[in-house]
C-alpha cells in the first residue's frame, strides 16, 4: 500500500553512503539523520505535558538507532486532524509517527495515508491491550494503529449533596428536582453544545438502550427503537430540572467549571475533572466522588475516547518508526502518561502496576508516584472502558458526526420519532458523501 519501496536500515545506510559519495545527499530527505548520524523519526501529536519526557527515554534505549523529534500539532483536534490531513494528501515524507484521535484510523487507513502494521510488530503493539482501544486501532481486520491512551467519561458528583449516585438518567433527573426543591445546586453537566461531544453522548445513550448507529461494518444505518429510547431520554433530560440552561453550549471544560463552580451538583465527563477538582480549592472537593456512568434502564455504556500512534505511508524510515512507536506506548510510557498527564493506560497491566513514577509539584519538591496514588478511580476506568461504547469504525466518520451534531442541537428540541428518521436518511448519505462537508 505504500508508494515508498522499503529499504531496510543497513540497505539505506549503504544507499547514503554512495550516494553521500555522488555528491546529492543533501537533495534526499529518505536519507536525512539526526546530529548524531542516526534516522530522524518525525512524531506529530497534540499538545502532552509530559510527553518529551517519555521520547528522551525512548530515544536513550534506541541507543543510536533512531532519534524521534517531537513535534506539537495545534491543540483543537479539528486542526489536528487538518494539518495532517493535508500533509498526507501532499505525500509529505516529513511525518513518520503520527498521534491519531481514536476515530480517525479508519478514515486515514481506508485512504492509504497510514500502514498496516507487520505481523511481528503488531503481536508487540497488542500484547494485553483492552478491547475496546483495540478496536479504535483496526480498520477491516487489520492493525493500522498502536493504542496509546484510552479515555472514558464516568459520573462525577458532590456526594454532600448525593451521597448515593444515581445508576440511570431517570434517577438523575428525580435527584435534581428533589435538589431544586431544597434550593440547593441541582444542575448535572452534560456536552449538549454541537460538536463532538454531543455525537459521544448520544452514541452512548443508543448504546446504553442496546442499539447501534451503523452496522458492524460502518456502512449502514442501524438506529431504530433502541434510538428512539435514547432521544426520549435525552429529551427528557434536557427539559427536567436536572438542564443548565448553557446545555445547547456545554462542552468538557464549562461542565467541569459549573461543578467546581458550586453551580451543579455533578457532570458526564472524562477523569481530567478529578485532578482540576482537587486543585481547584473548592471546598467540597473531599466530597468530589465518581460512578459508573448512567444507563437507561439498567447500567450504561461510558463514551471512550482516547489516542493511537500510527505510522505514515510516506515515513521513509518504517522500520525505525515501527520500533520507536513501540517505545513510545510501551507499559512504562502508558505509566509516565497517566501518571504525569492523567491519560488513562490501554494496557490493562498498568492500571494493577506497583511502579512509580518522579513527580515534581509546583513547589519543586518531587516524589515517587504510582498508580493508586494518581489514580484512585482506576478500577472504575478500566471497568468503563471493557464496557464502553465505541464509536462507529468508518472512514466517513467525519461525517457522520457533522449531521448527527446538527440534527441533535438543541438537545430540547429533539422530537424522537420525526429526529430518528431525519438522523437515518441523513446519516446514509453522509456515509456516501453526500451533502456534507466534511
Amino acid at each position: 500500500m505504500t508508494k515508498t519501496p522499503h529499504i531496510g536500515t543497513k540497505g539505506r545506510t549503504l544507499c547514503c553512503a554512495a550516494l553521500a559519495i555522488a555528491g546529492v545527499v543533501p537533495l534526499l530527505s529518505g536519507c536525512s539523520s539526526g546530529d548524531d548520524g542516526g534516522v530522524t523519526i518525525n512524531l506529530y501529536n497534540a499538545p502532552q505535558q509530559n510527553l518529551q519526557q517519555i521520547v528522551d527515554r525512548c530515544n536513550k534505549e534506541a541507543d543510536g538507532a533512531y532519534d524521534i523529534k517531537l513535534h506539537t500539532l495545534p491543540r483543537g483536534a479539528d486542526g489536528q486532524r487538518e494539518q495532517m490531513v493535508r500533509r498526507l494528501a501532499a505525500e509529505d515524507s516529513g511525518m513518520d509517527v503520527l498521534g491519531l484521535d481514536v476515530t480517525w484510523t479508519a478514515e486515514l487507513a481506508s485512504a492509504k495515508w497510514i500502514r498496516p502494521w507487520p505481523k511481528d510488530k503488531a503481536a508487540e503493539a497488542t500484547e494485553g491491550v483492552l478491547e475496546g482501544p483495540l478496536q479504535t486501532a483496526m480498520y477491516e481486520d487489520e492493525l493500522y494503529a498502536a493504542p496509546y491512551n484510552s479515555n472514558v467519561q464516568l459520573l462525577w458528583y458532590r456526594s454532600d449533596l448525593v451521597p448515593e449516585a444515581p445508576t440511570t438518567w431517570s434517577e438523575l433527573i428525580d435527584v435534581a428536582e428533589k435538589l431544586k426543591s431544597e434550593d440547593k445546586p441541582h444542575y448535572f453537566e452534560v456536552t449538549g453544545a454541537q460538536y463532538e461531544g454531543l455525537v459521544v453522548w448520544f452514541n452512548s445513550m443508543v448504546e446504553s438502550a442496546g442499539g447501534k448507529l451503523l452496522n458492524e461494518d460502518g456502512d449502514k444505518v442501524e438506529l431504530g427503537p433502541e434510538a428512539v429510547k435514547a432521544l426520549e431520554t435525552m429529551r427528557d433530560f434536557a427539559k427536567s430540572a436536572a438542564a443548565n440552561p448553557s446545555l445547547p453550549n456545554t462542552q468538557e471544560d464549562p461542565a467541569r467549571l459549573a461543578v467546581e463552580s458550586g453551580a451543579s451538583f455533578g457532570e458526564a465527563n472524562w477523569p481530567f475533572v478529578y485532578p482540576a477538582m482537587q486543585g481547584s480549592g473548592a471546598k467540597f472537593a473531599k466530597d468530589f466522588k465518581w460512578a459508573p456512568y448512567p444507563g437507561i434502564d439498567g447500567p450504561g455504556k461510558s463514551p471512550l475516547g482516547g489516542a493511537n500512534f500510527a505510522v505514515s505511508s510516506y515515513s521513509e524510515h518504517p522500520d525505525e518508526a515501527f520500533d520507536a512507536t513501540l517505545c513510545l506506548r510501551d507499559p512504562q510510557s502508558q505509566l509516565t502518561a497517566a501518571v504525569k498527564d492523567g491519560l488513562p493506560p490501554t494496557i490493562e497491566s498498568v492500571y494493577d502496576s506497583t511502579d512509580t513514577v518522579e513527580v515534581t509539584d509546583p513547589e519543586g519538591k518531587t516524589s515517587q508516584v504510582g498508580m493508586a496514588d494518581a489514580y484512585p478511580m482506576r478500577d472504575a476506568i478500566k471497568d468503563a472502558i471493557k464496557n464502553a461504547a465505541v464509536r462507529p469504525v468508518t472512514p466517513v466518520y467525519q461525517n457522520v458526526s457533522t449531521v448527527t451534531s446538527k440534527i441533535l442541537s438543541p438537545p430540547g428540541s429533539i422530537d424522537p420519532e420525526t429526529t430518528e428518521q431525519r438522523l437515518r436518511e441523513q446519516i446514509a448519505d453522509a456515509l456516501e458523501s453526500k451533502g456534507v462537508l466534511p
